[in-house]
């Protein structure tokens, strides 16, 4: 389900907002904040120019201009506090807002339909969900700063202008205009190329990801070449697509100063003329022109400031997006009719089911087979053949595209898949351990379980010899890659974790591919036991392991074609009496 959806920008507003709803006080502090700053900042000039027009004066009123010094000093004062208050606000509103999107990101990820996570590549989403996250934040954090505190200032300076000369006042709005259009002109071009620097970086950002998995590899092909020549490639990719953006961003503030310089040129001019001239209906003093001079210059900063923020907000919403696009992708389908179920004999039906992962290219077609509970099913086959796929249909990993799959007699569609999947042991060739103890790790179906309990369950796998060797036995930390173990010893905790849960249903994918024949030997044992009344499913290419299964389907293309136990098999002489015999005389 590679999804090519693409978010609207009014959408994708509309769930930032959503996100930012939720601190709304957060937001009513930080416009608190905002318009003392501004207020307090606008107070300034006017008694600078006052100051100014003493000064001017035959007379030098030095206690005036000290009263208004003091007053100056106890504005910026309030100025510095307010901003600094502003920007701490703006930082917790910021980080709350990140957590939450990511949050619900990792959520919606977990939940997300095995199609997903195959089409789409780990570094990818780990790119999203966390570096376009940071960027999306440091736009923000950004902008709002310069949001409320630019439309205040704007708004302030154009009532104080109009109170001291309205002739300046409006050159200055006319004009400034000038400048949003430059600044509009050049970001209209800017998107695109973040576009494709985020695109470029997720790229790289997957590639680099695959290597680190998979350097083993790499390595014992002699790849480290090739793959530097492609990262080469990516790199290069990556690099003159944020050349582009940086370059083209880094025009828009110098662009729309050298228009406000303009601006304030006019300005200044128009007021000397005003000075000069002395019209009674726009008397205007030194002083007063060095305050529309300074306001001239508050107006126009916010659209400077504006301009230079507005290619992080492109860059932003472009990253945001992204993240967002992930939180809007659509999980696993929940029937809301579907109920938990408790307790599970174990009887299995596959009834005219149909599937394939690609609609161009079929795979199961009209799959019938009835599994009675206690039965030990073996699934054999060549590569391609849909072992896997008929196991991920079961544990409902994906749906039928026809048909249906009972449990005892109930569609497993109306059975919630947290108390579907909680009836299943499933020991897979891909081992998975999470970071934390030994211990931890076998109790991760079964949290409440006794250290004795593991022991015990440790014992009839025959994983207790090996850990009890270790330096902090069942306290032993395994590291994020498990590589402090060896793959067998990792198989057999995997599998050890099942025989702590007993579930009544077993599904077990080449659950012993990793371990030595004499240790296998001992652990058939063990799943001897573990199967015992209990329905099992048994992926396996060694089909020597599969012998005593009570029914072996040998699948090929997506069908059974052919069905029964070892020697009936082998009795026949079909396919599967073909591949018996090729494991010995290959």
């Amino acid at each position: 389900m590679a999804s090519n959806y693409k978010m609207s920008v009014r959408k994708r507003i509309h769930l930032i907002l959503g996100y930012i709803k939720k601190y709304w006080y957060l937001v009513a502090l930080i416009i608190t904040m905002a318009l003392i700053s501004v207020i307090s900042s606008l107070f300034v000039p006017v008694l600078i120019g006052e100051s100014i027009d003493k000064i001017t004066t035959k007379f030098v009123d030095f206690e005036f201009i000290i009263n208004n010094s003091i007053k100056i000093i106890v504005l910026v004062i309030i100025t510095y506090v307010s901003q600094w208050s502003l920007g701490i606000i703006n930082n917790i509103l910021t980080a709350n807002v990140v957590r939450d999107i990511r949050k619900d990101a990792f959520k919606t990820i977990i939940k997300l339909p095995l199609s997903y996570i195959d089409t789409h590549p780990f570094g990818e989403v780990v790119s999203k969900v966390i570096t376009d996250v940071d960027t999306f934040s440091d736009g923000l954090l950004m902008g709002f700063t310069e949001l409320f505190t630019g439309v205040v200032t704007i708004v302030g300076t154009v009532i104080f202008m109009l109170t001291i000369n309205w002739l300046i006042a409006v050159i200055v709005v006319v004009l400034t205009p000038l400048s949003i259009f430059v600044a509009r002109f050049i970001a209209s071009r800017i998107h695109k190329y973040y576009e494709e620097q985020s695109r470029a970086r997720a790229k790289q950002t997957g590639f680099i990801d695959e290597m680190i998995q998979n350097i083993k590899t790499v390595q014992a092909f002699s790849h480290e070449d090739e793959n530097s020549e492609e990262f080469k490639k990516l790199n290069e990719k990556l690099t003159e697509a944020s050349f582009n953006a940086v370059f083209y961003s880094s025009t828009v503030n110098p662009s729309t100063r050298f228009v406000n310089a303009i601006i304030y040129a006019v300005c200044a001019f128009v007021g000397a003329i005003i000075i000069l001239i002395e019209p009674m209906s726009m008397k205007l003093t030194v002083g007063k022109l060095t305050t529309l001079l300074s306001y001239s210059k508050e107006y126009m900063k916010p659209f400077n400031e504006i301009s230079s923020v507005i290619t992080e907000l492109h860059n932003a919403f472009v990253c945001a997006s992204k993240v967002l696009e992930i939180i809007e992708e659509d999980v696993e389908h929940v029937n809301r009719l579907a109920e938990n179920i408790d307790e599970v004999s174990g009887d299995v039906e596959f009834s005219h089911v149909y599937f394939s992962y690609n609609s161009d290219k079929k795979l199961i077609e009209d799959l019938n087979l009835h599994v009675k509970k206690g039965m030990r099913v073996a699934i054999v086959g060549p590569t391609g053949s849909g072992k896997t796929t008929l196991i991920n249909l079961l544990m409902r990993f994906y749906n039928p595209t026809g048909g249906n799959i009972y449990i005892d007699g109930t569609d497993i569609e109306n059975i919630t898949r947290e108390s579907l999947r909680e009836k299943y042991g499933m020991v897979l060739q891909d081992t998975w351990l999470k970071s934390g103890t030994i211990f931890e790790n076998i109790k991760m179906g079964k949290p409440d379980a006794t250290l004795e309990e593991v022991i015990e369950a440790s014992k009839l796998t025959y994983a207790h010899y090996f850990i009890e060797k270790l330096k902090d036995g069942y306290n032993t930390i395994i590291n994020e890659q498990a590589d402090n173990l060896s793959a067998g010893e990792k198989q057999l905790l995997c599998i050890t974790r099942v025989m702590l849960l007993m579930p009544p249903i077993l599904i077990l994918d080449e659950a012993t591919s990793n371990i030595d024949t004499r240790t296998e030997l001992k652990i058939q044992k063990s799943f001897q036991l573990l199967m015992k009344d209990k329905t099992s499913f048994i992926v396996a290419h060694r089909l020597s392991t599969v012998k005593d299964a009570d029914i072996i389907l040998v699948l090929k293309d997506g069908k059974i074609i052919e069905k029964g136990n070892h020697n009936e098999l082998i009795h026949n002489k079909g396919f599967y009496y073909e591949l018996y015999n090729s494991q010995f005389y290959e």
